[in-house]
């Protein structure tokens, strides 16, 4: 067993991984990748990859496959979208973190599987990619913050070989713009999204959020996605797939940390 917290790309991310044997090298190889992913990705530091790419002192045929990849799939969601998803704001620079997270971390938990790691949660600031369970017949359980008490849950879900990925305001304010209107998003007070990987789960997520009240029902209708979305009403919108763990559902907890 493993554990390691680290605040690394502005929040915490920390590794539950229950597989015997020694992980020592390939745990500091996932944060050694988030600090790097850090340094060349973060819009807040000037001589990152991508604000020097956003001055124009690289061209794009001068970018690391890397952020290729990362502007591909800002462009998909975009399109996606309908243009509320956006990783380039007029009058903002460049901004790719609604995906850099995703991303970052599901290439660090598939880092994981490649050294032969089976059962873990790797969490992110509330985005979670799980493997395995923790013990025969009992899911990972992901408690889901409450959009208005910071020190309770809303909902506590189950996950095996999966992500989750939440968007709100309570943490940075109004800090998700709806592209389209180039105005903070409103309609909605938290957005959570199930999905097999990371990269989706977190990018539907702020789509989903920019879009406001119409982003329920674009969220819902997104392949191989459950949704658990709180509108600005209170009211809560779920697939029915959603893997609620039982009779926690709703039920305020101390902690949102993965089990």
């Amino acid at each position: 067993m493993t554990t390691r917290v680290e605040q690394v790309m502005g929040l915490p991310i920390s590794l539950d991984l229950r597989d015997d044997g020694d992980f020592a090298e390939i745990v500091d190889e996932v944060f050694a990748w988030f600090r790097d992913v850090d340094a060349r990705f973060s819009p807040f530091k000037a001589d990152s990859e991508v604000s020097r790419y956003d001055r124009g002192e690289l061209t794009a045929a001068g970018l690391t496959d890397d952020l290729l990849e990362v502007l591909e799939l800002c462009a998909y969601y975009e399109q996606l979208s309908g243009g509320a998803f956006r990783a380039r704001l007029p009058g903002r620079g460049l901004d790719p973190c609604a995906v850099v997270k995703g991303w970052a971390v599901q290439r660090a938990a598939d880092m994981l599987k490649a050294e032969g790691a089976t059962t873990f949660c790797l969490n992110a600031g509330g985005d979670v990619v799980t493997a395995g369970e923790p013990e025969p017949g009992r899911p990972w359980r992901v408690g889901i913050r409450h959009p208005e008490q910071p020190l309770a849950v809303c909902a506590v879900l189950e996950s095996r070989n999966g992500a989750i990925a939440t968007s709100a305001a309570y943490e940075r304010g109004s800090h998700i713009v709806d592209g389209r209107s180039g105005t903070p998003a409103t309609g909605l007070m938290s957005v959570t999204i199930v999905a097999g990987d990371l990269v989706t789960a977190d990018a539907l997520a702020t789509a989903a959020f920019a879009m406001g009240a119409e982003g329920i029902t674009w969220a819902a209708d997104r392949p191989d996605c459950e949704i658990l979305i709180v509108d600005d009403s209170r009211r809560v919108h779920r697939t029915a797939g959603l893997a609620l763990a039982s009779g926690e559902a709703g039920r305020p907890r101390a902690s949102a940390r993965a089990s």
